[in-house]
């Protein structure tokens, strides 16, 4: 951990990534993120006018974090002091606060930003809290992770949450030019490239600025140089792009937001957008067997008995997917997620589910009632157990009146039958038996 080293003479050495050698060094210089930054947004008035309240900076990686916190840097009053999430241990940041409170009480403020906030520990978050809460720092934390799960609530609680959004294709071939007519991109070297090229590399990059300047650079570092003057060209970056790079975490939100994405799309039957987001994991890399073991559960949950073949088609792409794994299985996947996304749609037995845990909650541990209680010793029968059972299977129509619930709960309906695909079906058989014990039920 150092003052000021995490932006260091990021545009003085030649030899620096191109990222470094661009960076923008004023608002003005930086591109996208409208929504916080555009004339009279909050981020824009807050920086401008250099008063900064705790922030954590939240989006996708490349969309302009650690730019944000280098322009802060350049532009605040307060000593600035940068933290590393792999290199620095309580003991750093506690003595690093101390200072940071002698600071405060001479009048000085003290920005600590920390890059990948979400690496910290719960202890190493805890050590900053009490230096937050009396004001000794300025906390700036930049985060690829949904703070809500990565970042101690009590320390969240005490810091704005900016959220970052991924930067368009318009936005990426705007940086691309602002990078053609900055002299510190390529000294000395004149780049031809045409509109179609800078396009080519801004839907490759998928919203990541660092991802479109690495190539842009490779692509300069690669093409053709006649008298310093590069050539790059639409077919030479087609053959460097021979792969789409896919934001896809399997640990992180935006796993959970595709999962989601998929079950709802099956639950709205919208068949070509359950395919995509199945073939969206698929591409990032993720297990089958998880994605298997999420159609098993909607089969009964948002089909249920209206097609009592879905958990069926369900369980055999699980097992497909044990058989042959990946790339094979993934036809079995996208079967799959076709049959449940035309078949009808039932959550009747999920409802059942919901509305039993609430009695259950609600009631607790009531005795099962003794007719129906198993009574394999003498002293249970004694006591009553099975005394007055009736089998369904020596009446005529397999029915008894004999009760099977307690009776702090006897009417309680738990399964409401919809009239969706084979469930009427069962509603009529449902409504036949409820008429049968109307009929003979004492």
């Amino acid at each position: 951990m150092e003052q000021e080293s995490l932006f260091a003479n990021s545009n003085t050495a030649d030899n620096s990534p191109l990222a470094n050698r661009v960076r923008p060094k004023n608002l003005d210089g930086f591109v996208g993120q409208t929504q916080l930054l555009g004339k009279n947004k909050i981020l824009r008035e807050i920086i401008d006018q250099d008063n900064i309240p705790s922030i954590i900076f939240w989006g996708p990686p490349g969309v302009g974090k650690t730019t944000l916190a280098e322009i802060i840097a350049k532009k605040t009053q307060a000593i600035f002091i940068t933290f590393s999430a792999v290199t620095s241990g309580i003991n750093d940041i506690k003595r690093v606060m101390k200072e940071a409170e002698l600071n405060r009480e001479m009048g000085q403020k003290t920005i600590v930003f920390i890059d990948e906030i979400h690496r910290f520990n719960k202890a190493q978050q805890d050590a900053f809290l009490p230096f937050v809460e009396k004001g000794s720092i300025t906390l700036i934390g930049a985060t690829t992770e949904n703070p809500s799960f990565e970042i101690n609530s009590a320390l969240l609680s005490r810091c704005k949450v900016f959220v970052l959004k991924s930067l368009t294709k318009d936005d990426l071939v705007l940086l691309l030019k602002k990078v053609l007519a900055n002299p510190k991109a390529f000294p000395e070297l004149k780049i031809n490239v045409d509109a179609d090229t800078l396009e080519l590399i801004a839907a490759y990059a998928n919203g990541d600025a660092r991802v479109a300047l690495n190539t842009f650079e490779m692509a300069v570092i690669n093409s053709e140089t006649s008298d310093k003057t590069v050539n790059v060209k639409l077919d030479d970056i087609r053959q460097l792009l021979n792969t789409k790079s896919l934001r896809y975490d399997k640990n992180g939100e935006e796993h959970y937001n595709i999962i989601s994405a998929l079950h709802k799309s099956m639950r709205n039957s919208d068949t070509d957008s359950a395919i995509y987001w199945t073939m969206r994991m698929l591409d990032g890399g993720e297990d089958p067997l998880y994605i298997a073991r999420r159609l098993v559960r909607f089969a009964s949950e948002d089909i249920g008995l209206a097609d009592t073949n879905a958990l069926n088609v369900a369980i055999n792409a699980f097992q497909a997917c044990q058989f042959l794994g990946m790339p094979e299985c993934n036809v079995h996947l996208v079967e799959t997620v076709i049959y449940l996304s035309v078949a009808p749609k039932s959550n009747a037995a999920y409802k059942a589910v919901l509305r039993a845990q609430k009695d259950i909650k609600k009631y607790g541990n009531l005795p099962v009632p003794l007719q129906i209680r198993n009574a394999p010793t003498k002293l249970m029968k004694n006591l009553g157990y099975g005394k007055d059972y009736q089998l369904a299977h020596d009446y005529a129509d397999k029915l008894t009146n004999m009760k099977t619930i307690p009776p702090e709960i006897q009417g309680h309906q738990y399964y409401a039958p919809t009239e969706q695909g084979k469930e009427r079906l069962f509603k009529q058989r449902l409504e036949y038996i409820k008429q049968w014990h109307q009929n003979h039920d004492k």
